[in-house]
């Protein structure tokens, strides 16, 4: 009974195996279609930089404020903040005062942050 029980275990990871090999297969199938079937012609113009329609003038460097990304991360982090918040309201009577108050930690951590940067200046354009 030990042999058939040990069988039915070896079984799932038997399928996960099998699962991995078709998507490695699956994928190597697909690049190897693609080098096939893509033309070889290097032009030029296509080994040029290509910046929004720009022609590259001058040097690559440039300097950029870190205020973009600032406004980035800040928007990363309230859109995953959503992504908790929605589902978690939809079965907040199912799932207690608990979760509330947990969800009231997070949300008020949240907010803490968001005060932070504001004190700090971070979410104005202009300084």
């Amino acid at each position: 009974m030990s042999d058939h029980v040990d069988d039915a275990y070896l079984d799932g990871y038997l399928a996960v195996g099998v699962i991995i090999v078709v998507g490695v297969l699956l994928a190597i199938a697909m690049l190897g279609g693609n080098r096939l079937m893509r033309p070889r012609v290097a032009a030029r113009d296509k080994r040029t930089t290509y910046e929004s329609g720009v022609d590259p003038v001058g040097e690559g460097w440039s300097q950029s404020t870190v205020r973009y990304y600032v406004y980035a991360f800040l928007y990363v982090i309230f859109a995953v903040d959503a992504v908790f918040l929605f589902p978690w309201a939809v079965v907040l009577d199912d799932i207690g005062r608990a979760a509330a108050v947990e969800m009231g930690v997070f949300i008020g951590i949240l907010v803490v942050g968001l005060a932070y940067a504001w004190r700090k200046g971070v979410l104005s354009w202009t300084r």
